[in-house]
């Protein structure tokens, strides 16, 4: 209340940010993102065969590296550069929900200062209207505007710094977990397209007619 106001956007923004914080800190954790030893468990899924669509439902839908894993099973068939492509879309999707409500934070970031010079400039206003209206009779009336200007320009700060710490540490988490699904992906689309991979998950071929013999 000190603050007047202006401290209600401002403690806003501080309820949204924590529910953001603590909303992507369940999300992100790195047992729910990479699972452990799934992508060892995927390719000897694809070495024994055990691919039916029901393997693929409960894959896609257990963890995001899952749902890579599976969008390049789900095509398995099909060409290297088919399945690349597969896994570079569903990619994008998955990136996307892991950075959700990531835009938010950093935009709380950048207007909690804003919030408290603003809450700063209207208390400073309020007390030279006083200030005009009644003379310097009173200093104390001077030293409470003051501080509930000061006040407002703190608790931006003390809203938008942890905000600011939090949104750079989300987006290095994620950009860390791309890292790691790329490497489980790209050693998936070998097992599934490089010589010696099984027969039910090489790529299907085009069979070309045989030249006619001369005579």
């Amino acid at each position: 209340m000190a603050g007047g106001w202006a401290m209600v956007p401002i403690l806003i923004c501080s309820a949204i940010a924590l529910a953001i914080v603590l909303e992507r800190c369940w999300t992100l954790r790195r047992s729910a993102v990479l699972p452990p030893g799934l992508g060892d468990e995927v390719r000897e899924w694809a070495r024994s065969g055990q691919l039916d669509p029901r393997h693929l439902e409960a894959l896609s839908s257990g963890s995001p590296l899952g749902e890579l894993l599976a969008a390049a099973l789900a095509v398995r068939t099909r060409s290297r550069e088919l399945i690349k492509e597969r896994i570079e879309d569903t990619g994008r999707h998955v990136v996307h929900r892991m950075e959700r409500y990531l835009n938010t934070l950093g935009t709380i970031a950048l207007i909690g200062p804003l919030l408290g010079l603003f809450g700063t400039v209207i208390g400073l206003i309020r007390m030279f209207m006083e200030v005009m209206a009644g003379g310097i009779g009173d200093p104390a009336k001077m030293a409470g505007g003051i501080g509930e200007a000061l006040i407002c320009t703190a608790s931006g700060l003390t809203v938008a710094i942890p905000a600011y710490v939090l949104h750079r540490y989300f987006r290095s988490r994620v950009a860390g977990y791309c890292v790691q699904m790329e490497k489980q992906a790209t050693a998936l689309l070998d097992e599934l397209t490089l010589p010696g991979a099984p027969a039910a998950a090489r790529p299907r071929r085009s069979a070309t007619p045989a030249a006619p013999t001369a005579g």
